[in-house]
């Protein structure tokens, strides 16, 4: 009875290590599912952007934005957005383009998963600006009665927040926000955007 009872246990414990093997082989989560690599000293980042238009006094910009960051503690790079923005008044029919571009230097700190930080800007956004008159074709308008275009390079600021999340391997999720501040007409006038993306360490 004492030599049954031996068996059995040793049988029971070979069984129970290989439903623990094929249970193990079979799960979709496991340790590393979610690990991440530490951050290099390079980011690239892309994704969409929101904010006030530059150089239009109403409105909401929309597009996409991509950049480059370097280092760790200190960091410098570039950045490059397109957003778009249309408003309708009274008279005029109004589509709002906006390309941007300036270099960046900040300072971020890493918290296990996530990076926190500050960002500066500074360059230049490429304005373009259609008017179009409400019926205008209709009353047999032309040229500048019907339709105006300009085009301006103003000079640009930025003053971004941070936070980056890191998802698996080289992945993250970013989220950043703030003021720009432009030169319109040789007067300053502020804005604000919000950017959502993903960044991947190279």
């Amino acid at each position: 009875m004492k030599l049954f009872g031996t068996t059995a246990l040793a049988a029971a414990c070979v069984l129970g290590s290989f439903g623990r093997a094929r249970a193990d082989e079979g799960r979709l989560l496991d340790d590393d599912t979610f690990a991440f690599r530490p951050s290099s000293c390079v980011v690239l980042d892309g994704g969409v952007v929101g904010g006030a238009p530059t150089a239009l006094a109403t409105g909401f910009a929309k597009g996409v934005v991509a950049g480059i960051s370097v280092g760790k503690l200190l960091t410098w790079g570039a950045r490059a957005s397109y957003v778009s923005a249309s408003e309708d008044g009274e008279a005029w029919a109004v589509t709002h383009r906006e390309v941007r571009v300036v270099a960046t230097g900040g300072v971020q700190h890493a918290l296990g998963r996530g990076v926190v930080g500050l960002r500066l800007g500074a360059g230049g956004t490429l304005v373009h600006e259609r008017r179009l008159r409400h019926q205008g074709m209709r009353a047999g308008l032309e040229g500048d009665e019907l339709e105006t275009t300009e085009t301006a390079l103003l000079p640009t600021a930025t003053l971004e927040a941070v936070i980056g999340l890191h998802v698996r391997g080289p992945w993250m999720l970013q989220l950043s926000a703030g003021p720009s501040l432009g030169i319109v007409d040789g007067e300053p006038r502020s804005a604000w955007s919000v950017a959502l993306g993903v960044g991947w360490h190279p």
